[in-house]
């Protein structure tokens, strides 16, 4: 029998909300120590999220000029200060798409540029779900005057997306950009060539490592094309089937901090490079 090689890691992607961070949104303190120790093995973390860049920096702060952030669903991907990569969306593709979203009752829009996310309402509680994601956030009286690179149009429902607002928005802009489901209340609308998986393979192109040199963490729908793009692809025991259906692997619940479970095993030589 032959002895067990380690795969050769040089990128770990992982989502957050579901995936990384726990029930309560929270990241755990040991994330730290793991982080370092993949450092010493020049192994880069990247955080791969639907969440703003800033946002992420904040989570991330006592590492934040170390790490590489795949922000806003894979259209901004930052390393130590420096853009790597942005797709971004022509203004009147971003009017056409605010205009749609405007049209479906109780949804709300935030509009995702490069320096910072935009809101035209000031509902109490569509305010505390915003907080979570977008550190800097503007309210504007109207979304279509702002000036700014436009990465992409998020739309949030209390009620649902998949259900009440990807029919509608899909069935305008689906095949002329990329429409997602990121989480229940959630969904994103970006260029079509955008995604966590298109970051990704940027990096391959531009990093001299491959599918076979990435390991990637999700649980939503958001994250399929990433899972897609990486040899080493976990599924969270708490994801959407369809994420399930696509890795080849499965890691604890994020309740249970599946991801550094899984991160521990790989540091200590028990994940095989099959």
């Amino acid at each position: 029998m032959k002895p067990m090689t380690t795969p050769d890691i040089r990128l770990i992607a992982s989502d957050m909300d579901g995936t990384l961070l726990d029930e309560q949104a929270r990241l755990a303190p040991e994330f730290f120590d793991l982080f370092h120790q993949l450092k010493a093995q020049d192994i880069i973390f990247a955080a791969a999220s639907g969440r703003q860049y800033y946002s992420l920096l904040e989570t991330f702060a006592p590492v934040k000029d170390e790490m590489m952030f795949i922000a806003e669903n894979g259209t901004l991907v930052m390393h130590q200060g420096q853009e790597l990569y942005s797709c971004t969306i022509a203004r009147d593709e971003i009017h056409a798409i605010v205009a749609a979203a405007r049209e479906i009752e109780n949804a709300y829009v935030v509009l995702c540029g490069k320096r910072s996310a935009y809101i035209e309402t000031q509902a109490p509680e569509a305010l505390a779900e915003f907080q979570k994601y977008y550190q800097r956030c503007e309210y504007v009286p109207d979304l279509l005057a702002v000036e700014d690179d436009f990465i992409k149009v998020a739309i949030c429902h209390f009620g649902g997306t998949e259900a009440l607002v990807y029919p509608s928005i899909y069935g305008q802009f689906g095949n002329t950009h990329q429409v997602v489901v990121s989480a229940k209340i959630w969904l994103d609308v970006m260029n079509a060539q955008a995604s966590k998986g298109a970051a990704i393979e940027h990096l391959h192109r531009t990093m001299q490592f491959g599918p076979e040199n990435t390991m990637s963490f999700g649980d939503y729908l958001n994250d399929l094309e990433m899972l897609n793009a990486s040899g080493y692809s976990y599924a969270m025991a708490n994801a959407h089937d369809a994420i399930k259906a696509a890795a080849r692997f499965e890691a604890p619940s994020n309740a249970e901090r599946g991801v550094l479970q899984v991160i521990e095993q790989l540091l200590a030589g028990e994940i095989s490079g099959k």
